[in-house]
């Protein structure tokens, strides 16, 4: 298991809901071990098995919440 992280800039989040709709979309993805996502910094950070996640999926599964993102 290699696990790595990926730090993603979240633009769209305006209050707790937010973060805990991304975290929720991230942490049932297959293959994340954890997730921390920060309304003030518009961020998440996700850590995560390379073998089993690319980077991309995690991305898209934000952008298909509605939310801009960028790695």
């Amino acid at each position: 298991m290699a696990v790595e992280t990926l730090n993603l800039s979240v633009r769209g989040m305006t209050c707790g809901n937010c973060v805990r709709t991304v975290e929720r979309k991230l942490a049932s993805t297959p293959g994340v071990t954890r997730v921390t996502v920060d309304l003030t910094s518009s961020s998440a950070t996700v850590e995560y098995d390379s073998g089993l996640v690319e980077p991309e999926v995690l991305a898209n599964a934000v952008r298909d919440l509605g939310y801009e993102v960028a790695a």
